[in-house]
């Protein structure tokens, strides 16, 4: 078993065959963000060297500098559709899919936001039927093979009087675009979500929360 652990030493890395130490430093804020950021990383590290992916590595050399830009974005023109959103759906596809689970969660931990998060794929299906006027969908969309995809979907959810908001620049008016910085594709993911973790910060403020210490949550859970 490999393991990707933030604190060496600790009891995974104990039982672990191998140990990545990802030395992202002191996890301070209850909702973990750049353990989660260096676990992609990391993955995507492996995954480079194991197919001896030369692109993929150049985008990895080239990631931190991505990641400073992409947290500049500014993704402050979804702040007043989420404000006082109760319920949303947070959508992405491929690569995406995970960043929006993650987005989803943060979502929840530090803004009291029901957020769920669903593939382009799924959603069309029961999930849509909740999609009416004002309701609210972020969706993060890398400039892959499934771009076009989710720029239908756009589409298909501002029709029904959605309130959209899409990674990246629309071709509908009726879409909300948050500014991105490009990449490897398969490294976007991660740019997203650090340009939504600045959004989250400033939401769960305006919401009236502590982004670093949520309600009802401890650093360490422990499970029998």
């Amino acid at each position: 078993m490999i393991a990707l652990v933030n604190v060496e030493g600790s009891p995974l890395s104990d039982v672990a065959d191998l140990t990545i130490p990802l030395r992202a430093g002191p996890e301070l804020s209850v909702a973990a963000t750049k353990s989660f950021i260096a676990s992609l990383t990391a993955i995507a590290h492996l995954v480079a060297e194991w197919t001896e992916d030369d692109a993929l590595r150049a985008g990895l050399a080239a990631l931190p500098a991505q990641l400073e830009a992409a947290w500049r974005q500014d993704w402050s023109a979804a702040l007043p559709t989420l404000k006082a959103a109760t319920n949303m759906y947070v959508v992405g596809r491929g690569g995406g899919f995970g960043a929006a689970r993650e987005a989803a969660l943060k979502l929840k931990e530090t803004c009291g936001l029901h957020a769920e998060a669903f593939s382009t794929a799924e959603v069309r299906h029961g999930p849509m039927a909740l999609v009416k006027t004002d309701f609210p969908v972020l969706m993060l969309a890398q400039s892959d093979v499934t771009r076009d995809d989710a720029e239908d979907l756009a589409s298909a959810f501002a029709a029904r009087g959605a309130k959209v908001m899409l990674s990246g620049h629309p071709g509908d008016p009726r879409v909300i675009n948050l500014p991105t910085t490009a990449g490897h594709p398969l490294l976007e993911p991660i740019l997203l979500i650090q340009s939504f973790y600045g959004l989250a910060a400033r939401l769960s403020v305006a919401r009236g929360y502590d982004p670093d210490q949520p309600p009802y949550l401890n650093k360490v859970t422990e499970t029998v």
